[in-house]
C-alpha cells in the first residue's frame, strides 16, 4: 500500500476512534459520577431508566441537544458564540496524540508533550471569552478567576512531567554506563509513544515511571484537578458565590460543549498520566511478538492492539474514578488558598524535584544504582510532603476551631478566629460551630 495512503487511513481511524471515545466517555463519566456521589452519600443515584439507571447516560445528552438556546440580548454575539468552540476544539485535537496503543495514536508526532501543553493552554482563552462575552459581572469575575487559576496550575503541571522526560534521557541508547559517551548518547524523548516504550524495555518490562517519580505523578494529578476545575479547585463555577461562574449565561448545546470539554479534559489528564507514569498499554499479554507468532502478522497485531487499548483504558479509568472520589471527599478552597498553594508550594516543589532528580541521575555510577538512588530519594520526598503537607503548604489553619469557640459553641469570624470575645461583649451571631 502507498505509504501516504496508509498514513491517511491510520489518521482517520485514530481520529474517529478518539471522537467516539470522547463522546462515550463523557456520558459514562457523568453516570459514574452520579453513582459514586450517591454511594458516598448513601443514596441510590440514577435508577429509574434502564438497569441501575444506565439509560440516564443516553437521556442527558438528548435533553441538552433539545434544550432551548437562551441568550441575553446584550451579550457580545461573536465572542459569546465562539467561546464554547475555542474551549472544546483543543480537547478534540489533543485526543489524536494520546497513545491508546502503538496503532491508535499519531505516533509520527515526536513532540507529543509540547503539543498537549500548547493545546491545554488554549482552554484559558475560551473560558475568558465566555466570561467577557456574556456581558455579566458574575460571569466576568468567574472567567477571570478561572483564567488566573488555569494559568497558575499550568506551570507546575508541565514541570511535573520534566522528571519523566529526564528518565527517558537516562534510558536512551548509549547512556546506560557510568561514563556515557555524550557524542552517541541519546537525549530522551517528549513523544508519548517513546515514553511508553521506555517503560517497556526488555530487561525491565515493569519499570513504570511511577516507581521512579511518584512525586511527579502526585503533583501532576493535583494540577490536573485544578486545570479541569474539579473539587477542591472548582472556584470558577463556585455556585454559592458566583451563580455558575463563566457559564452563567449559557444553556443548551453551548453549555453542553463546556460540560463535554470538562470531562474530556479529565480524560486527557488521566490518559497523559497513564502514558507518562503508569506504563501506557503495558500489562501482561501486551507483548506483540507473542500474538504475531500465535495468530500471524495481521490478526496478531489486531488482537495485540485490542488488548493494549483495553489495558490503557483500564488504567485511565482508575485515575478517573479518583477524580470522582475526590469530589465527594474534599471541600472547596478559598481563592487566596488556591493561588498560594500553586505559587508558594507546588512550583518550588517541582523545581526542587527536577534539581534533585538531575543531580542523582548524573552520579558517576551504573544505570541501576542511579535509578535506585533516584527512586528512593523521590519516594522519601513524597512521604515528607504528604506527612508535612498542611504545614508546608500553608493550609494548616483550614478547619481548625479555637478552643474557646469550641467550648462556647458559637460561629467564629475568620478575621478574629484566634481571639476570644472580651468580657461583656455581645455574643457572636450564628449557630453552632461547624465541625
Amino acid at each position: 500500500m502507498n505509504p501516504v495512503l496508509q498514513n491517511v487511513i491510520h489518521f482517520v481511524i485514530t481520529f474517529v476512534f478518539s471522537m467516539l471515545f470522547l463522546m462515550g466517555s463523557a456520558s459514562i463519566l457523568v453516570y459514574l459520577e452520579r453513582k459514586v456521589q450517591a454511594y458516598v452519600q448513601e443514596r441510590y443515584g440514577p435508577y429509574h431508566y434502564g438497569p441501575q439507571g444506565i439509560l440516564q447516560a443516553v437521556i442527558d445528552p438528548a435533553k441538552l441537544l433539545l434544550k432551548e438556546d437562551v441568550r441575553a440580548t446584550q451579550t457580545d454575539n461573536i465572542i459569546f458564540r465562539m467561546a464554547p468552540v475555542i474551549f472544546f476544539a483543543p480537547v478534540i485535537t489533543a485526543f489524536v496524540v494520546l497513545p491508546f496503543s502503538p496503532y491508535m495514536t499519531a505516533g509520527a508526532l515526536a513532540t507529543g508533550i509540547i503539543y498537549y501543553v500548547a493545546l491545554s493552554s488554549i482552554d484559558v482563552i475560551g473560558v475568558f471569552m465566555a466570561g467577557w462575552g456574556s456581558n455579566n459581572k458574575y460571569a466576568l469575575i468567574g472567567g477571570l478567576r478561572a483564567g488566573a487559576q488555569m494559568i497558575s496550575y499550568e506551570l507546575p503541571l508541565v514541570l511535573a512531567l520534566v522528571g519523566a522526560i529526564m528518565l527517558t534521557s537516562v534510558l536512551a541508547p548509549g547512556c546506560q554506563g557510568a561514563n556515557p559517551d555524550l557524542s552517541t548518547c541519546g537525549v530522551g524523548s517528549i513523544s508519548f509513544t517513546q515514553i511508553v516504550a521506555a517503560q517497556m524495555r526488555p530487561e525491565a518490562p515493569w519499570l513504570w515511571f511511577v516507581l521512579l517519580q511518584p512525586l511527579g505523578l502526585l503533583i501532576y494529578y493535583i494540577c490536573g484537578l485544578a486545570e479541569t476545575n474539579r473539587t477542591p479547585f472548582d472556584l470558577p463555577e463556585a455556585e454559592s458565590e458566583l451563580v455558575a461562574g463563566y457559564l452563567t449565561e449559557y444553556s443548551g448545546l453551548r453549555w453542553a460543549m463546556f460540560f463535554l470539554g470538562e470531562y474530556g479534559n479529565m480524560t486527557i489528564v488521566s490518559a497523559v498520566a497513564t502514558a507518562v507514569f503508569l506504563g501506557g498499554w503495558s500489562l501482561p499479554g501486551t507483548a506483540i511478538g507473542f500474538w504475531v507468532g500465535l495468530l500471524g502478522s495481521f490478526w496478531g497485531q489486531v488482537v495485540f492492539n485490542i488488548i493494549a487499548v483495553g489495558a490503557f483504558i483500564t488504567k485511565m479509568y482508575v485515575l478517573l474514578l479518583v477524580f470522582l472520589w475526590i469530589r465527594a471527599t474534599l471541600p472547596r478552597l478559598r481563592a487566596d488558598q488556591l493561588m498560594r498553594f500553586a505559587w508558594l508550594f507546588l512550583i518550588p516543589l517541582t523545581l526542587f524535584n527536577i534539581l534533585l532528580t538531575g543531580v542523582l541521575l548524573l552520579l558517576p555510577l551504573d544505570l541501576t544504582p542511579r535509578l535506585a538512588i533516584s527512586a528512593v530519594a523521590n519516594w522519601l520526598l513524597m512521604f515528607i510532603v504528604i506527612f508535612s503537607f498542611r504545614r508546608l503548604s500553608g493550609l494548616s489553619s483550614i478547619g481548625k476551631i479555637p478552643g474557646w469557640a469550641r467550648r462556647t459553641g458559637k460561629v467564629v469570624d475568620a478575621t478574629t478566629a484566634g481571639t476570644p470575645p472580651a468580657k461583656g461583649a455581645p455574643e457572636l451571631a450564628g449557630g453552632p460551630v461547624r465541625r
